[in-house]
């Protein structure tokens, strides 16, 4: 089950695989795969309003990733690994087939991704649909976004947190927790 995103249906009765998952009926395949390929899934999250799915992957050894992707395109997706790190292809002939990361990074800006939220609070109205993520090693936290169909992130904060974690509070504003210190942080406008 290593590298793969797993769903689950928890109701009453319990847990159960949801019988539209892609490999219900496939024969020696896990039911409750829902996409696979991911190195090291490190926080991943859903934006209701874009329809989409987060996905931060900690790579092997030069690049960080996030995969994004529709919701329902995302179902039986394989995102590459072990055969692609990051943007890099390991297989001779290419990488046909895999679904190429939105974003990455690589082992030069930072060495563990953290995955975030789609920013949809009123405090920092110029994050507003922007996903933030960061990096667990260096803190920098980046707001990214689609323009022209392509994925751009920039630096919005480059701290000295050990970034373990992101949160998102009922008004769509986004918290870092600190490993290192035990803190969480608002996201807020520098003073």
């Amino acid at each position: 089950m290593l590298g793969k995103l797993l769903r689950f249906r928890v109701d009453e009765a319990g847990l159960s695989v949801p019988a539209d998952n892609p490999f219900v009926h496939v024969e020696g395949a896990e039911a409750a795969v829902w996409a696979y390929g991911l190195c090291n899934p490190w926080r991943f999250s859903f934006d209701r309003e874009g329809d989409e799915i987060y996905m931060a992957d900690v790579g092997e050894t030069a690049f960080e990733e996030i995969n994004v992707q529709r919701l329902r395109a995302s179902r039986g997706a394989n995102y590459g690994w072990p055969l692609a790190d990051g943007p890099r292809c390991r297989v001779p002939g290419g990488c046909a087939g895999f679904v190429p990361p939105a974003l990455s990074y690589t082992h030069a800006e930072g060495c563990s991704v953290t995955g975030g939220y789609v920013y949809r609070g009123a405090a920092l109205p110029e994050l507003t649909g922007r996903y933030l993520y960061g990096d667990f090693w260096s803190g920098v936290i980046w707001a990214a976004e689609r323009r022209d169909g392509l994925w751009q992130a920039e630096v919005v904060a480059d701290t000295s947190l050990i970034l373990s974690s992101f949160a998102r509070d009922a008004a769509g504003e986004v918290y870092v927790l600190d490993y290192a210190g035990g803190a969480v942080y608002r996201l807020a406008e520098a003073k």
